[in-house]
C-alpha cells in the first residue's frame, strides 16, 4: 500500500493549470465530501451498469484501490473497481487513503482521458501523467477505458441532461484553449 501526497506538475500541467477555471476551484474548495459522495456513487454505478464488461476487464486488479489525483483540485477520488464492491469516493488532500496504485494529472488531463481524446501512455512518457505504485493495474485500468466505445465522459455529462452536457462542452472549450496557447 502506498499513500500518494506528491504534487508533481510539467510544464504542460502548469499551463493547463491557468486555463482551468479558478471559479472552479473556488467553488470546489469548500464543498463538504459529504455533498459529493452520492454524486459520484451515481456516476460509477450508472457507468457500470451502462457498461457491464468495462470493470471486468481489469481481471484480477478489481480489488485494487487505486488514486485518481486531479492535481489542481481540492480533492483526489479513490475507485475500487470490483462490480461487486464498486466505490469511487472523494478524500481531501490531507486524508488521502492507502492504495496500491495512483494516477495523477490535471484534471483537464484525466478528463481527456476518460473522453477519449488522449492516449495514456503518451500522457505518461511526456510527464503529464504520473502513475505510482502498481502499474500493472493501472495499464489494466487503462486498457479497459481505451478498449470502450464512447466516451465515460460523456456518459457522465449525460446522466446530468442539460446542465452536465454544457459543463461538459466548457471543460472541452477550457481543454482545447489550454492546447492552442
Amino acid at each position: 500500500m502506498m499513500t500518494a501526497q506528491a504534487d508533481y506538475r510539467s510544464e504542460t500541467e502548469k499551463q493547463e493549470y491557468r486555463y482551468l477555471p479558478r471559479l472552479l476551484r473556488l467553488i470546489l474548495a469548500p464543498v463538504p465530501l459529504f455533498a459529493i459522495q452520492p454524486v459520484l456513487h451515481k456516476i460509477v454505478h450508472q457507468i457500470a451498469q451502462k457498461r457491464p464488461g468495462l470493470f471486468d476487464r481489469i481481471g484480477p486488479h478489481k480489488d485494487k484501490l487505486f488514486l485518481i489525483d486531479p492535481i489542481n483540485l481540492p480533492f483526489a477520488f479513490a475507485l475500487r473497481p470490483n462490480p461487486d464492491r464498486l466505490s469511487f469516493r472523494a478524500y481531501r488532500r490531507r486524508n488521502l487513503p492507502q492504495v496500491e496504485a495512483r494516477i495523477a494529472g490535471t484534471f483537464l488531463t484525466l478528463l481527456d482521458m476518460v473522453d477519449g481524446q488522449l492516449d495514456g501512455d503518451a500522457l505518461f512518457f511526456t510527464r503529464d501523467l504520473v502513475v505510482e505504485g502498481d502499474t500493472e493495474a493501472v495499464v489494466c485500468l487503462r486498457n479497459a477505458i481505451d478498449d470502450i466505445e464512447g466516451s465515460i465522459a460523456e456518459d457522465t455529462a449525460n446522466l446530468f441532461g442539460f446542465s452536465g452536457r454544457n459543463a461538459l462542452k466548457i471543460l472541452r472549450k477550457a481543454r482545447n484553449h489550454g492546447r492552442n496557447h
